[in-house]
């Protein structure tokens, strides 16, 4: 079975100057776990959930806070109210920032024409879950673990 007959074709897909709020609107409309990110008509690279939240570090939140005892009441709230003050602007800042600064490139990528088990071990090898599919160079699908998995369960007979 190659890659075309499980492969989800036209996928949606971003560019590489759109902001990653846009990018995170797209996986949440979509239901999907990561985007193809274009330059042009080329897949510059790939932007997944993981990539996205790997941006909410906020850094040394302060845990080290501490008051007199007189105060001890209010030190958690004020300790909350920093780190709360501290996430909002980290959320911000990452939601204005472009797709291009949080995808992951150079994109793993394979032919339409390969074989499935050449894909899974491919993702298997890079650790990844999704591979955008190419045919010339042009981006004509997007092929992930479940898509291979559906595909052998279809090829061996199993009904949905």
């Amino acid at each position: 079975m190659k890659v075309r007959d499980v492969m989800t074709p036209d996928p949606v897909t971003v560019r590489v100057a759109s902001t990653v709020s846009e990018a995170a609107g797209l996986l949440r409309k979509y239901h999907i776990g990561g985007l193809p990110v274009m330059d042009g008509d080329r897949v510059a690279g790939i932007v997944t959930e993981t990539d996205i939240l790997s941006l909410l570090d906020t850094g040394n939140l302060s845990d080290d806070l501490w008051l007199p005892s007189p105060l001890e009441v209010i030190e958690v709230p004020v300790r909350e109210f920093i780190n709360w003050e501290r996430t909002k602007r980290a959320l911000t800042d990452i939601g204005n920032m472009e797709v291009r600064r949080v995808m992951s490139s150079p994109v793993i990528a394979i032919d339409e024409d390969s074989d499935i088990a050449d894909a899974a071990s491919l993702m298997l090898r890079e650790g990844i879950a999704r591979l955008p599919v190419l045919r010339d160079d042009k981006l004509v699908g997007i092929v992930t673990r479940a898509d291979i998995v559906h595909g052998l369960g279809a090829s061996s007979g199993e009904k949905s």
